[in-house]
């Protein structure tokens, strides 16, 4: 995928994290190139983005919880991407130690809730 292509995928997410106010994961990876698979050049992209001040959740907060997010123009928002792409871009190969790499895919991973763990205990 092209740098130009990446730029604008990553300014559209931008956009609309800025216009909702706020992220969900699942929009974040629909927007990511298909060649980023690094755990760790995915949570770095969730960090700008929470850096710019755009929350980036597990689901979408409810009504009472947001906030109206400012009416930046399109310029700063394709400013922000590539800056955002471009400390990606550099954090390329950054670690293939596997056990670094297992633990931060695991800090990606949703915990059990009590819900779950009786749900699961009934199924046994």
């Amino acid at each position: 995928m092209s740098a130009n292509t990446q730029q604008s995928r990553l300014k559209d997410l931008i956009a609309k994290g800025k216009e909702q106010g706020y992220l969900t994961y699942a929009q974040v990876n629909d927007h990511l190139p298909d060649d980023i698979a690094n755990p760790d050049q995915v949570e770095d992209i969730i960090r700008m983005i929470n850096d710019i001040g755009i929350p980036v959740s597990e689901v979408a907060p409810d009504a009472d919880s947001m906030f109206v997010g400012s009416n930046d123009t399109d310029e700063v928002a394709a400013e922000e991407a590539a800056a955002a792409l471009a400390a990606v871009d550099s954090d390329i190969g950054r670690t293939t130690d596997p056990v670094r790499m297992y633990m931060r895919e695991m800090g990606t991973v949703e915990l059990l809730t009590r819900e779950g763990e009786i749900v699961i205990a009934k199924r046994i």
